[in-house]
């Protein structure tokens, strides 16, 4: 967003997030500095007032379709005059002040809209794919996704970090420190040499348009058109949330995209994190597809979902819960009994306690129903 006027700031960010599906990356009042941070803030679209000292809106747009020509413009002003010259700069929407949330959920939808039609034409075209759910794998169409040969475990190891920190450059210093800490400095940049000279190979050999660049003191992975399955899966539930009716059945192919945790197929410590954070965020993404699958009565397909999320997270007691309950919502006495034995299991065996009080009591007034 950039509009010199704080307060029309502030009141677009709030209506934005009012709107949903948009995450924000960026908000200024300066529109030099917008583009000073434009290549590294690669926003999909950019809002953008058009009455603003020193370098007016239609200027600024001038040079984001120089800059970044992927980005979508929408105006937001005050003045109807410039228009016309917005729509030849191939603006997504033209939005008057003072913006009304209405007319800004029709633009919001719009943007969804043209970005799902672009990610379609992508799938489409076959753009190869890096996979790092579960395992460290590559897709290229048509064959399905599979291994990449390396000649070390170390190389597959920093390749992997690389792509972990896409898109940023990383220092050779930190590299050593990481992957060799206990070598010596010149053993060490000789190791880190090697490596990444193995990985050049590899990469050259599968002539998939992923390079290393040297960058600085460091390494920049350059992957150009190559997607990563855990951007689709995020970007993908930011442009489909909420979850609807006419967006289920893209929520249901984003939780089959998430194949297993974050390179867990490997005990990388410095994966950890995003492992953590990719693994939390799958969980409340499958419980509200669950939850609406139920609110909806497609109780199969719920179902479904919730031992999908057993699976992932087999020690969250809500979830044996929510399956009782639709089992007994099913008629399927067996299938109750089924999951309160392997909830109290569950519990004895990794906290040595009991199911929740709650829930003891709601299963002793369910045994009561089913002897009647």
């Amino acid at each position: 967003m950039v509009d010199d006027e704080p307060l029309a700031l502030y009141h677009l960010e709030t209506l934005l997030r009012e709107c949903g599906g948009l995450e924000i990356v960026g908000r200024y009042q300066n529109p030099r500095r917008a583009l000073d941070e434009l290549s590294q803030v690669k926003p999909d679209v950019i809002f953008l007032d058009v009455e603003m000292p020193e370098l007016n809106g239609i200027e600024t747009a001038e040079q984001v379709l120089r800059l970044s020509p992927e980005t979508d413009l929408v105006f937001v002003t005050a003045y109807d005059e410039y228009a016309v010259k917005a729509f030849e700069l191939n603006a997504l929407d033209y939005v008057l002040k003072p913006v009304q949330r209405d007319r800004l959920i029709k633009t919001v939808q719009r943007l969804i809209d043209r970005r799902y039609e672009t990610h379609v034409v992508s799938l489409a075209g076959q753009a190869i794919m890096i996979r790092c759910f579960q395992s460290l794998q590559i897709e290229i169409p048509p064959r399905g996704p599979e291994p990449i040969r390396w000649r070390t475990a170390k190389a597959q190891e920093l390749f992997a970090y690389l792509v972990h920190r896409r898109g940023q450059p990383v220092r050779k210093d930190a590299l050593l420190e990481l992957f060799w800490p206990d070598a010596d400095h010149k053993k060490g940049f000789a190791r880190l040499y090697t490596t990444i000279y193995q990985i050049r190979k590899t990469l050259k050999e599968l002539n998939i348009g992923i390079h290393i660049s040297n960058c600085d003191d460091g390494y920049l992975l350059d992957m150009k058109h190559v997607r990563v399955d855990v951007d689709e899966w995020e970007r993908g539930i930011r442009m489909w949330s909420p979850v609807t009716r006419e967006r289920l059945s893209e929520h249901l192919r984003l939780l089959e995209l998430y194949r297993g945790d974050y390179l867990d197929d490997y005990d990388y410590i410095w994966a950890e994190s995003e492992r953590q954070r990719l693994r939390t965020h799958w969980f409340y993404h499958a419980n509200h597809v669950a939850g609406y699958l139920e609110s909806v009565g497609e109780y199969a397909r719920a179902l479904a979902v919730y031992h999908r999320i057993q699976r992932f997270h087999p020690h969250v007691e809500e979830t044996y819960v929510k399956l009782m309950k639709l089992y007994d919502r099913l008629g399927d006495r067996n299938a109750v009994v089924r999951e309160y034995m392997n909830l109290n299991r569950m519990l004895s065996e990794e906290y040595g306690v009991a199911p929740h009080k709650a829930v003891r009591e709601w299963y002793l007034r369910w045994k009561k129903t089913q002897s009647r």
